[in-house]
C-alpha cells in the first residue's frame, strides 16, 4: 500500500472505554501511534480515552506521553506529540450515569461519520455501556463496537453478553476481536493455503497424518491472578485463539474473500469439532497446575503462590486431542496444548505430513516426516522440512533439510503489530478477521463439553514444574509424540553454551 493510498482513510472517532487501562496503554494507543507514523491515520481524526477514575487532562497526558516512549522501540517524538493532540480524557461512569460537560461536547461537536467504540474492560461492562451510549444518543449510524475477549465465562454468560450488546448494535456493526488474527504470519495462512497448489492439493486427511498447534507462554499470571483464576487456560486460551487457528487450517476455501464467506467456512469447522464424553474427556485431555520450579534464573513460584492463595483448581496448563468430523479431516488428529511457566515463550503450528508408501532406502534409518512449520511468535517464519541426500560418494545417505522464510531477513519493513491491523479494518467496516456471535456461540458449545465433564469427573490437575513443558503427553497416543520445536531446542542449547 502507498503512501497516498493509506491518506485516504476516512477520519474516524475512537472512544477507548478503559482508556487508562493496561491494554490501552501497551496496545491500543501504540497502534495508533504507528498508524499516524505511516501516515494511515489523519491527524483530525479523534481520540477519547474513557474511564471512572478522576483525574485531569494534563495528568492523563503526561502519563500517556511516558507509556509510548516506555512501549514504542524509538519512538519519534514529533509523532507522539501529534497524537497526544487528537487525545481528550473524560470522566464517565456508566453505571452512576456519570459524565463530565467536557465529554458530551465532545461528542456533540464536530464529529465524524466513522465513529468506533473500543470497550477494553470486562465483559460484564458491556451491556451497560453500550445502553449508556444508546441514552445518551451517541451511536450514530455508523458506529462500530469493538468488544474484547472473553465474552463470559461459558455459552449462558457469553449468550447474555451478546443480547446485551445486540439490543443496541446489530451485528454488522459489532467487532469481537481476537488479537491472534491480526498476526502477519496467521494472515498468511490464507495465502500459504489457497494460492499455492502444492499445498491445497495435499491439505487433507490423505497427506496428513496430525496437526499439532502450541502456545507456550514462559511467564505466570503476573498482575491477573484475579481474572485468571476466574477463567483459567481453556476459557482464556483454548477458546478463543487456539480455536481461531485451528479454523484458519481446517476451513474450506471460501468462494472468495469476503468476511461473512470466510467466517461460514470457519463456522463449518468449528460444528464439526466433536464433542467430548465422559469417556474421551479422561483420554484425549488433561489440565495441569504450575508448582514451584528452578531455572538457570533461580527459583520460580508456583502457581497458588503467583494468586496469593492456599487452593485453587484452576487450570494453567491444558492439552488436548481434537477431531474435525468431516469430509477433509476425518481420522486426522490435531493436538493443541497452551500453557503458563513454560521454558520458552512459543507459538507454532506443525503440520505433520505422512511417511512416504514405501521406503525405497531400507538398509538406512527410518525417514523422517515431511513438516510445515507456521512460526506465529517471538519470530515470523515458515519452514518446510524434507529429506535431501548429503554430498558424496558412499550410496544414498539423506538427512531432513529446511527450506526456511524468515520474515525479517526476506522483507525490510516494519510488521504491523495486530492492533494495528485489526483496528483499521475496524475503521474500514472490514469484519473478515473478527467473530460472527454464531462462531462464538459455536465455540462455546465444544468448550462446554470439556467443562462440563471436567466437572462431572471431577478431573483434578495434573502438577507441572515451572519451566518444564507440562503434561502434554498424556494426550498423545503411540503413534504421535509433540514435535520438538527446532528453535526452541537452538535456543536452549544457546542458554546451555552460555551458562558454560
Amino acid at each position: 500500500m502507498t503512501t497516498n493510498q493509506k491518506q485516504i482513510m476516512d477520519n474516524f472517532d475512537l472512544i477507548i472505554f478503559g482508556g487508562d487501562g493496561d491494554l490501552s496503554f501497551r496496545k491500543i494507543f501504540p497502534a495508533l501511534y504507528h498508524r499516524l507514523n505511516e501516515h494511515q491515520i489523519d491527524e483530525s481524526s479523534r481520540v477519547m480515552a474513557v474511564s471512572r477514575s478522576k483525574r485531569t487532562q494534563k495528568d492523563f497526558i503526561e502519563q500517556l506521553e511516558k507509556s509510548l516512549k516506555e512501549y514504542i522501540k524509538d519512538a519519534d517524538g514529533a509523532v507522539i506529540l501529534k497524537l497526544l493532540s487528537m487525545v481528550t480524557f473524560a470522566q464517565i461512569d456508566t453505571d452512576k450515569k456519570l459524565e463530565d460537560a467536557h465529554a458530551a461536547k465532545w461528542f456533540t461537536k464536530d464529529f465524524h461519520s466513522i465513529r468506533v467504540f473500543y470497550l477494553a474492560t470486562p465483559a460484564a461492562a458491556f451491556g451497560p455501556i453500550c445502553e449508556y451510549l444508546d441514552n445518551q444518543g451517541y451511536i450514530i449510524p455508523d458506529a462500530r463496537v469493538v468488544l474484547e475477549k472473553p465474552l463470559g465465562t461459558d455459552l449462558k454468560s457469553s449468550e447474555a453478553v451478546n443480547n446485551q450488546v445486540a439490543l443496541h448494535f446489530p451485528e454488522e456493526q459489532i467487532y469481537r476481536i481476537d488479537h491472534y488474527l491480526g498476526k502477519e504470519t496467521v494472515q498468511n495462512l490464507m495465502v500459504l493455503r489457497f494460492a499455492n497448489n502444492i499445498f491445497e492439493s495435499s491439505w487433507n486427511a490423505q497427506d496428513i497424518d496430525n496437526i499439532q498447534i502450541t502456545v507456550a507462554e514462559s511467564i505466570g499470571v503476573g498482575t491477573r491472578g484475579g481474572f485468571y483464576d476466574k477463567y483459567g487456560a481453556l476459557r482464556d486460551m483454548v477458546q478463543n485463539h487456539l480455536l481461531q487457528l485451528l479454523c484458519l487450517i481446517a476451513m474450506e476455501p471460501p468462494v472468495m474473500l469476503e468476511a461473512d464467506l470466510v467466517r461460514d467456512e470457519k463456522l463449518k469447522v468449528l460444528r464439526a469439532l466433536r464433542l467430548y464424553d465422559k469417556n474421551s474427556i479422561l483420554t484425549e485431555t488433561v489440565r495441569g497446575q504450575y508448582t514451584r520450579g528452578n531455572t538457570g534464573e533461580g527459583r520460580l513460584p508456583s502457581y497458588l503462590e503467583d494468586i496469593d492463595k492456599f487452593e485453587s483448581n484452576t487450570e494453567t496448563f491444558v492439552a488436548l486431542k481434537a477431531h474435525v468430523d468431516n469430509w477433509r479431516w476425518g481420522g486426522v488428529p490435531f493436538f493443541l496444548r497452551t500453557g503458563k511457566r513454560m521454558p520458552h515463550r512459543y507459538s507454532e503450528i506443525v503440520i505433520n505430513f505422512k511417511d512416504v508408501p514405501h521406503n525405497l532406502f531400507p538398509d538406512r534409518k527410518k525417514m523422517a516426516n515431511n513438516k510445515l512449520t507456521i512460526r506465529l511468535q517471538p519470530e515470523e517464519r515458515i519452514e518446510l522440512q524434507q529429506m535431501v541426500k548429503i554430498p558424496g560418494p558412499g550410496g544414498y545417505r539423506y538427512k531432513p533439510f529446511s527450506l526456511e522464510l524468515d520474515y525479517a531477513e526476506h522483507f525490510d519493513q516494519r510488521f504491523p503489530e495486530a492492533y494495528e491491523r485489526l483496528l483499521m479494518d475496524v475503521v474500514r467496516g472490514n469484519q473478515t478477521l473478527f467473530m460472527r456471535r454464531d462462531e462464538v456461540k459455536a465455540a462455546w458449545t465444544w468448550a462446554e463439553s470439556l467443562l462440563t465433564n471436567w466437572e462431572k469427573s471431577k478431573m483434578p490437575n495434573v502438577l507441572y514444574e515451572a519451566g518444564t513443558w507440562g503434561p502434554g503427553d498424556k494426550v498423545m497416543d503411540g503413534d504421535h509424540e509433540w514435535v520438538k520445536s527446532r528453535h526452541v531446542i537452538k535456543a536452549q542449547k544457546k542458554l546451555e553454551d552460555d551458562d558454560e
